[in-house]
């Protein structure tokens, strides 16, 4: 982003010119602010640009994407985070598998049902 233009969310939380090769500006655009507030106030504004820059630039996005939504969830929820999603999802698995083993059990019994009653 140039000076002269709008500065990214994160340029205006932090109260800096933003430049035309910030880190933030493609994934933190002005008009989300809360997006990058959410980030920083659970990873900090300077552990994301490190972060950033390490990943090689077709990774940043989902990056960015991947630590907005987990900071998201953590303010939302600053014991777990995005865990207790994870931990309801895997909860919802464990009982669909049993719901599905019941129900082949079940089919097997009236298949062998249906057959000792054809003999």
């Amino acid at each position: 982003m140039s000076q002269n233009s709008t500065r990214c969310a994160a340029c205006k939380y932090l109260r800096r010119r933003c430049s035309k090769d910030c880190i933030f500006a493609p994934y933190f655009p002005s008009d989300n602010p809360q997006r990058f507030y959410c980030v920083h106030k659970i990873f900090g504004a300077s552990t994301m640009g490190k972060m950033l820059e390490q990943l090689p630039p077709h990774s940043r996005a989902e990056a960015a994407e991947c630590m907005s939504y987990e900071a998201a969830k953590r303010v939302q929820d600053p014991v777990y985070g995005c865990v207790r999603i994870i931990d309801h999802l895997q909860n919802q698995i464990l009982e669909a598998q049993q719901e599905l083993a019941k129900t082949r059990a079940e089919i097997v019994f009236h298949i062998a049902q249906a057959a000792w009653a054809a003999t």
